[in-house]
């Protein structure tokens, strides 16, 4: 199969070697030319090598290998810098552990392609979106973490949290990615504010999120806490 950069798909792992060969060949089979470029942050679980070895003979697949863990924001903005390098026409994110759809993946490209829009976000909270199989709890930190973002960023958006997204790449080259400097989730809602700065048209499309199946979680409630309090900062920073 031949590989085109009119897309790639950025994912950034660490310790990931169950979910993530599963990911890869379901979103090929919805997007058969996509480039993914995985970004790994030294998973001691054997993700790299998987990766790696996966790119010998496969074009389509590569590898950011990167020798520690150095937070989420840092290993996805590294990997959109290193997918740019490439010229591709759109750049996609996307978690590792099946929560994302692949099929959701590839309601964002069609829109894409069809929409005179920069930006694409994979929404929960929008008409037609939902979010299955988590507790109340995490139901509530989310609508609390997008809600702050929302006032406090003044964001026109309604899933500020949602790592689903693809970008033009143009419009990526707007910013000053090296700038971006939240390592944890709050990395999003930075993104956005950039964006929102440079006036890029912003779309939400309705998708499923599912909790992770297999492995463990890496949010928990003092992740939720940080997350709140960068944004705070991002606020204060804007004024």
């Amino acid at each position: 199969m031949g590989v085109s950069l009119d897309l790639i798909i950025v994912i950034a792992t660490y310790n990931e070697r169950q979910s993530l060969p599963k990911l890869v060949e379901a979103i090929w089979e919805y997007l058969p030319k996509a480039k993914i470029l995985v970004v790994d942050d030294n998973s001691p679980d054997g993700t790299g090598r998987w990766v790696k070895q996966a790119a010998l003979s496969e074009p389509r697949m590569e590898l950011l290998h990167r020798e520690a863990k150095n937070g989420l924001g840092v290993a996805t903005l590294a990997g959109i810098q290193q997918a740019l390098k490439q010229n591709p026409t759109w750049v996609a994110t996307m978690d590792a552990d099946l929560s994302h759809r692949p099929e959701d993946l590839a309601k964002l490209w069609t829109a894409a392609v069809a929409d005179h829009v920069d930006v694409l976000i994979g929404s929960r909270y929008v008409d037609g979106g939902r979010i299955e199989n988590w507790s109340l709890a995490r139901r509530s930190a989310s609508r609390l973490v997008n809600g702050f973002a929302r006032w406090v960023l003044w964001l026109p958006t309604r899933d500020n949290s949602s790592a689903l997204r693809m970008y033009r790449a143009k419009t990526l080259e707007t910013l000053a990615l090296p700038a971006l400097d939240c390592r944890g989730y709050a990395y999003l809602e930075q993104i956005l504010l950039h964006l929102k700065r440079v006036k890029a048209r912003i779309d939400e499309v309705p998708i499923v999120f599912t909790d992770r199946i297999e492995g463990e979680s890496k949010v928990s409630f003092g992740e939720v806490f940080r997350n709140l309090r960068d944004i705070f900062w991002l606020a204060l920073r804007r004024r």
